[in-house]
């Protein structure tokens, strides 16, 4: 698979997100489902938590924030 930039990534992963309400990941897990390098998933998480797309759920997992911006 060729290297995407950050901006694709963070496409996808709203897109999965979306799709799926209920979905729950941690960092590594997301690391394995999308064969991300830790540098990339770093920035995707980060950037989606900032924009309110994403939050924690207290036990290392990211799950779809309640009220969508």
């Amino acid at each position: 698979m060729p290297p995407r930039e950050v901006s694709e990534w963070l496409a996808i992963v709203r897109a999965e997100y979306l799709e799926m309400p209920g979905l729950q990941l941690t960092a590594p897990q997301m690391w394995r489902l999308w064969r991300l390098d830790k540098t990339t998933c770093e920035a995707v998480v980060e950037t989606l938590v900032h924009d309110g797309f994403l939050i924690a759920n207290g036990h290392g997992a990211y799950r779809l924030a309640d009220h969508q911006p």
